[in-house]
């Protein structure tokens, strides 16, 4: 398989794939965003727990 070869397999690839507009219908990126909000703000809390001087 030479180099030539493989780079127009992908090139077919990547087009075929650019079809689809990436994104799936059930993902709200609101819901993503805040989910990944809310565990970056519990594993702040959950550190700042842990990180207390005695």
């Amino acid at each position: 398989m030479s180099i030539h070869s493989t780079a127009a397999q992908f090139a077919t690839l990547a087009a075929e794939g650019g079809e689809h507009s990436g994104n799936h219908e059930s993902l709200s990126p609101y819901l993503t965003g805040g989910g990944a909000l809310f565990a970056l703000l519990l594993l702040l809390w959950i550190t700042t727990r842990f990180n207390r001087d005695r």
